[in-house]
């Protein structure tokens, strides 16, 4: 048998067993993964202007800024509308993309806030950053923050699909794992940062420092889709610092205010404000 025949049965039987267990009646519709990174990369430009890009000296910079801001809603407005036509919720798809792109521009100022504490935050806590810049530039938790705040806005909006590629993007650059339903307050910090994992119903409060390899889980997921939308993974109030290793699970635990979590600890039970657990 030639080439031609098997690909010829291979790409009948294929495309049958594609339509079987999607359902897709929207097979034209599809995201560009290059694109959603691309869009990652020229929102930070623009929260950070001069940071990851040059500056045009020919161009000022607040004309600059605006282009780059409208070439982001068009790009992410695309990539919104397939994301909504792919899960049929394509019957206003292309005004709802607008109007949630948009609403992510205006909310740009807010996030770069929220990342210019965070990266305070990593200078503060860590002796071996030499500036805010350092931090911005570098630190791989960082990244992951900055990319997490951009996802979590996308999310809350139900935007499906673009907010887990975008965290997943992040996770395979940094190796740390943010669900962008997560939900986490001002000046937080991961320190190296490598297998930290953080899970979609996690609340994190203000000042939590996080070291690498940390936890933040379910205590059982073997239920599956029965546990959508149920709280099932742990809260971690204000002041909290977890070492390396650390694993807390559970949607009913609670690390208190201005705790102390110790390295490889496992924890499913709540721990009182003020604690230091070795």
């Amino acid at each position: 048998m030639d080439i031609k025949d098997i690909s010829s049965g291979v790409s009948a039987d294929l495309l049958a067993q594609h339509a079987v267990f999607t359902k897709d009646n929207n097979a034209n519709a599809y995201l560009d993964t290059d694109v959603i990174v691309d869009i990652i990369k020229k929102i930070r430009m623009a929260m950070f202007p001069g940071y990851f890009s040059e500056i045009p000296e020919f161009k000022p910079l607040d004309v600059w800024l605006q282009c780059l801001l409208a070439d982001i809603h068009q790009e992410l407005a695309e990539e919104i509308k397939m994301a909504l036509i792919k899960q049929n919720r394509g019957a206003d798809a292309g005004p709802v993309a607008s109007e949630v792109s948009a609403g992510l521009i205006g909310q740009l100022a807010d996030i770069q806030r929220l990342l210019y504490k965070d990266a305070q935050a990593g200078f503060d806590g860590d002796p071996a950053a030499k500036s805010v810049d350092e931090v911005i530039f570098t630190y791989p938790g960082f990244f992951a923050i900055s990319v997490y705040r951009i996802a979590h806005c996308l999310f809350v909006r139900d935007v499906p699909v673009i907010p887990r590629l975008m965290s997943e993007h992040a996770h395979s650059v940094t190796g740390i794992d943010i669900h962008p339903g997560a939900q986490i307050g001002e000046y937080f910090f991961i320190d190296h940062g490598t297998g930290v994992v953080i899970g979609e119903t996690t609340v994190i409060g203000s000042h939590v420092k996080l070291y690498q390899g940390v936890t933040l889980g379910a205590l059982s997921t073997k239920s599956g889709q029965k546990l959508a939308g149920i709280r099932r993974h742990p809260t971690i109030q204000d002041n909290v610092t977890i070492y390396s290793g650390a694993s807390i699970l559970g949607g009913e635990t609670v690390i208190g205010r201005n705790s102390t979590v110790g390295g490889n600890m496992f924890i499913t039970k709540s721990v009182p404000e003020g604690t230091t657990v070795r």
